[in-house]
């Protein structure tokens, strides 16, 4: 039996899209089957429509299926990779890194290179560990990333997602100036409560330096709240206006959308010590902090 508890961090409003994202060894086909067969619980009961709507705290489980095999088929087409980390904070428990963009995190659709868990699992194998992921940063977000060296330290990170306990910073660049120096958009996403909390640190040639902490986990939440009050993240061509980015990368040389996840603060899962990790702002963003004359 596979169970999982939706969360801030894990949630989609679809059963199917959580489903998906929460199982990524699995082929959609074979979840649509699950599905249809009636092996898909929330709250207990049998749900057999892919569209039933999910909310923070129910728990979803999937019955008398053997998902291990396709794990293992996962596994084994997995290859460790060595790779260049960039580690900010290592023990026993747990390692930090400070992704760089352009890196995904697992093997995916149109991806044919390295990904970080492969290079994860080289590093693991080396030192003796199993990497976990307990959280994401989109494709082209750099910054903080938590990764577990076993499964039990991993229910643990993810646990404390859950309960908010883990507190996670980033620094972006905007279009225009904000109407206020610091402030709280609400707006919700995805049929859920979504706040994101704003602090300017500088504006400038037509663009705000923002400091950004999420009190939820919606899916790209900065991005769309951002974008939603007509402050898209520059270099977001998914929420934002690409012919001005088009215009911003030719004049400032910016190739993505400035988004970085600076920090994490948590009680350490062992210790229960407070731990607070900082990235360092990318190269890229550097130069792009440089050209506009903003310090950091």
């Amino acid at each position: 039996m596979w169970k999982l508890h939706v969360n801030d961090e894990n949630y989609y409003s679809r059963l199917d899209k959580f489903l998906r994202r929460n199982l990524e060894e699995v082929p959609l086909s074979a979840l649509y089957k699950f599905i249809r067969k009636g092996k898909v619980y929330v709250n207990g009961k049998r749900i057999r429509d892919g569209s039933h709507k999910l909310e923070v705290g129910d728990t979803v489980e999937i019955k008398y299926v053997d998902l291990d095999n396709f794990r293992r088929r996962k596994e084994n087409n997995l290859e460790p990779q060595k790779m260049k980390l960039n580690i900010i904070y290592e023990d026993d428990y747990m390692i930090v890194l400070n992704k760089p963009a352009g890196i995904a995190l697992h093997p995916g659709k149109n991806i044919h290179v390295a990904t970080l868990i492969e290079g994860l699992m080289y590093y693991g194998k080396e030192k003796g560990f199993e990497p976990h992921l307990v959280h994401r940063l989109d494709l082209n977000t750099s910054g903080a990333l938590i990764v577990a060296k076993s499964k039990s330290i991993a229910r643990k990170l993810n646990e404390m997602f859950k309960k908010r306990k883990i507190h996670k910073e980033y620094l972006t660049l905007v279009r225009g100036y904000m109407e206020k120096d610091h402030g709280f958009i609400d707006i919700p996403l995805d049929d859920q409560d979504a706040l994101t909390e704003y602090e300017v640190l500088s504006e400038k040639r037509g663009v705000s330096y923002l400091k950004v902490r999420i009190k939820t986990g919606r899916k790209h939440q900065i991005r769309r709240h951002l974008s939603m009050i007509g402050h898209h993240v520059v270099g977001d061509n998914k929420y934002g206006e690409k012919s001005y980015n088009r215009e911003f990368r030719k004049k400032y040389g910016l190739r993505r959308q400035f988004l970085h996840c600076s920090s994490v603060e948590l009680n350490h899962p062992v210790s229960s010590e407070k731990l607070e990790v900082s990235a360092p702002i990318s190269e890229d963003l550097r130069r792009v902090l440089d050209r506009l004359e903003i310090r950091r």
